[in-house]
C-alpha cells in the first residue's frame, strides 16, 4: 500500500508521528510510530517504524480499555525508552513533524527527547479546519478519515484504531488529501496548519 506525495510537499522531508501513552502524568510513551516522507517519493506502509515501549510506571486501565488497548503484559518484554530513544531521534531529526492535534505529540516527544527541537510542526486537525470549515461531526481523525474516504493500513495482529501505527498512517493520508483537495502551496499549508508556538 502506498500513496504519492503532492507537489506542494515534494521538496520537504516530513515525519508523520503518533504517540500513545501510559495514562500517567506526565505521560510515558508506550507506542510510537514514525512515517518518513521523503521529497518527491511515494509513501509506503513498509517504511513506517513502530516501537512498543515498556514504561517505568504502569499503563492505567482507563487508557488500556478506553484508548489503545495496550496492556502492561503486552510491553513487559519490550525495550525501555532509553533503549529506543536514539532510533526515534534519528527517524525524526531534521524533518518537519506532522501529527493530528500535534501539540500533544510535540509536548510528549519533546519531554522524551530534550535534545530535539523541530523547525516546524504541522497539525492536520488545524489544517482540516482551514480546508474544510464547518464540517459536521467535528475534526477528530476518524471523522476526517471517513469524510475523505481514506483507506486504513493493512492491520497486523494486535493492531487497531488508536494504535500509533494506525493513527500515523491515517494522518499521513489525511495530510495528502487536504493538500490535494485544496490546491494549497507549501507556504499556504504552513500558514494554515503550523503550530505557532513550539514551546507548548
Amino acid at each position: 500500500m502506498y500513496f504519492s506525495t503532492p507537489t506542494a510537499l515534494a521538496d520537504h522531508p516530513l515525519a508523520v508521528v503518533d504517540v500513545q501513552g501510559n495514562g500517567q502524568q506526565p505521560p510515558e510513551i508506550v507506542d510510537i510510530a514514525v512515517l518518513p516522507i521523503e521529497p518527491a517519493a511515494d509513501v509506503r506502509q513498509a517504511s513506517m517504524r513502530v516501537w512498543l515501549v515498556r514504561p517505568d510506571r504502569p499503563i492505567t486501565p482507563d487508557v488500556t480499555d478506553g484508548v489503545h488497548g495496550i496492556r502492561n503484559t503486552d510491553v513487559l518484554a519490550c525495550p525501555s525508552w532509553a533503549r529506543v530513544a536514539e532510533e526515534v531521534y534519528a527517524a525524526i531529526k531534521g524533518r518537519v513533524l506532522v501529527a493530528h492535534n500535534a501539540a500533544v505529540e510535540l509536548r510528549v516527544i519533546a519531554n522524551h527527547l530534550p535534545q530535539w527541537r523541530p523547525s516546524l510542526v504541522l497539525d492536520t486537525a488545524r489544517l482540516a479546519r482551514a480546508v474544510w470549515p464547518g464540517l459536521p461531526g467535528g475534526y477528530g481523525l476518524s471523522r476526517l478519515a471517513t469524510y475523505a474516504g481514506l483507506h486504513p493500513p493493512h492491520i497486523q495482529p494486535g493492531e487497531r484504531r488508536h494504535r500509533a501505527g494506525y493513527e500515523t498512517w491515517m494522518t499521513g493520508q489525511l495530510l495528502f488529501a487536504l493538500v490535494q483537495s485544496s490546491g494549497l502551496t507549501w507556504e499556504q499549508v504552513v500558514e494554515a496548519g503550523s503550530v505557532a508556538d513550539l514551546s507548548t
